[in-house]
């Protein structure tokens, strides 16, 4: 049987592309010839208007443009031709296709877009072609194609998208799963990049190829005031967090508000001149310990009756001058607390509960100017490394039978550290070093001494924090001139790869703080509004 209905008197090519994608034979009964238009650039039957074919018949079934001129389809393009059936733009300069431009085309079966300039297809594009069976997009510049642009498109049976320099990223993975669960036939074409995916076809490809789950810092909360530390704690089954606000002089204890969905002050501490608040809770109590340049450093006592917190005890007062940073940790069932002197007489101390207070047990590093403390663990045994301005970071390690902790190597290479923090990855110990003028580092305990893994460019550094969130490792570079870099571990490479900026004016410390079943991360500035990033997922190819 001959071709029936409406490709009874089409063109001989409509026919042909017909006949070459497979499409079927119509055995609709013969009836009169409908009326076919070809527009081309030099032929005024079809007039052009604002992107819209004009001066056509209403029931036209079958149009073809051929080297129109259009640029562009605008939203109800073809709402004066609702009885077309078929289709076809080649050859010309066709380059966007806007939302709705099909609309009203409730019988077209067959749409060809072929050898045109296509670089942009809107996700509604091809909203209400619902008797769509054939659709060519062949030979444009198409690179990626909008997520469900063939949603509600029941009656599609071949598609073609041959001759595209598509870009086989998360863009494209919708179109992959597309292809797994539909019935219609396709041609596909090869992909153009990323570069590990060139030439290979779309046919190919699989699910598994793409990686498009990412992640991102995205501001939550600003908190009005300046803050030097943030530190995170457990107490009564829930996180909170305490930050200490050197030009405020107090240390204010943050609580998640479970009914306005933000972090809210529920007590604070008052001082003179605050550079560190410690929470920890010993035999079940919450202390704070309060370090001050000037007015003393006192250990606070939470009374669980009022909620109040009251005075303990002043904090070695013939041996504290200057802190700058503490640490708090158990060793041997004891507690400890650490605090970095950076005067030039002082000594970084070791002070030891005592049931009723915290009472000297060990001076570490007399005249050093020390800057930070940090208590990890290295090869099981319990450790401290304590950066100076004034010579290499330097490492202590436990010793048990004289309950003190024993000088046992320097980090090479790495003068004026202002800051150590540690982190484990894969059984192995890590630090990342601050350094204000200079390189920061990240290295690795190799048995006996830290090594190089990776440098970071840090001028004007004071913090250089690893944070883990969830299966994430991160770590960021704080930045007092310019914007901070959050660095992102890759596992392929092993080393941390440039991830976001933060606008944390002169940043000072980066705390990790998961509540509610979701995560954040505390951002204290020195010359700022402290800021709440919410730590989130993003889908690519959503």
């Amino acid at each position: 049987m001959g071709w029936g209905g409406p490709w009874a008197c089409a063109p001989l090519f409509v026919l042909l592309l017909l006949e070459a994608a497979g499409g079927e034979r119509h055995r609709a009964p013969r009836r009169k010839c409908p009326i076919v238009c070809s527009c081309t650039q030099d032929n005024a039957l079809c007039d052009r208007t604002d992107g819209v074919p004009r001066g056509l018949p209403p029931d036209i079934t079958s149009l073809s443009l051929v080297r129109s001129g259009f640029t562009e389809l605008r939203e109800g393009s073809f709402l004066q031709t609702p009885s077309l059936q078929l289709l076809l733009f080649t050859s010309s300069t066709l380059g966007l296709i806007r939302d709705d431009a099909f609309v009203g085309l409730l019988h077209l079966e067959y749409l060809f877009i072929e050898n045109n300039k296509v670089g942009s297809i809107s996700k509604n594009a091809l909203r209400g072609l619902k008797g769509l069976v054939h659709l060519s997009l062949a030979h444009n510049q198409l690179e990626t194609l909008p997520r469900h642009l063939f949603r509600s498109l029941d009656a599609l049976t071949h598609v073609d998208l041959r001759g595209n320099p598509f870009h086989c990223d998360c863009r494209i993975k919708w179109l992959v799963e597309w292809l797994s669960s539909t019935n219609a036939s396709a041609e596909l074409g090869e992909c153009q990049g990323p570069d590990e995916l060139n030439g290979t076809r779309l046919s190919q490809l699989q699910l598994q190829d793409f990686d498009c789950i990412t992640t991102a810092l995205a501001l939550f909360q600003s908190l009005p005031f300046q803050a030097l530390s943030v530190e995170p704690f457990w107490y009564q089954g829930e996180q909170h967090v305490a930050i200490t606000q050197p030009f405020a002089g107090r240390c204010s204890l943050l609580e998640w508000d479970h009914l306005d969905g933000a972090f809210r002050a529920y007590a604070s501490i008052n001082g003179s001149s605050p550079v560190a608040c410690k929470p920890l809770v010993v035999e079940g109590r919450l202390l704070v310990v309060l370090a001050q340049l000037a007015g003393g450093s006192h250990v606070w006592r939470r009374e669980e009756a009022s909620g109040r917190f009251v005075r303990l005890q002043e904090l070695g007062p013939q041996r504290i001058r200057k802190p700058n940073a503490l640490a708090s940790f158990r060793v041997d069932g004891d507690w400890f607390l650490a605090v970095a002197d950076s005067s030039k007489a002082g000594a970084t101390t070791l002070f030891r509960w005592g049931g009723r207070g915290f009472y000297a047990h060990q001076a570490l590093h007399a005249w050093h100017r020390d800057t930070h403390v940090e208590f990890l663990e290295l090869a099981g045994r319990p450790s401290l490394i304590l950066a100076s301005s004034s010579q290499r970071p330097v490492v202590y390690q436990w010793s048990r039978p004289g309950r003190a902790f024993l000088r046992h190597t320097d980090i090479p290479d790495m003068d004026d550290v202002y800051a150590v923090k540690h982190f484990r990855l894969r059984g192995d110990v890590y630090v990342c070093l601050t350094r204000f003028i200079g390189d920061s580092k990240v290295m690795r305990w190799e048995g006996s001494m830290f090594r190089d893994v990776q440098h970071m460019p840090s001028r004007g550094s004071m913090v250089f924090q690893p944070l883990g969130i969830g299966s994430h490792r991160y770590a960021v570079l704080g930045n007092d001139y310019s914007f901070s870099q959050v660095y992102r571990y890759d596992a392929r490479s092993g080393l941390f790869v440039r991830f976001q900026e933060l606008n944390t004016q002169a940043p000072r410390s980066f705390a990790h703080l998961a509540v509610h079943q979701r995560d954040f991360v505390f951002a204290a500035s020195f010359k700022g509004d402290t800021q709440i990033y919410r730590h989130i997922t993003i889908d690519l190819s959503a």
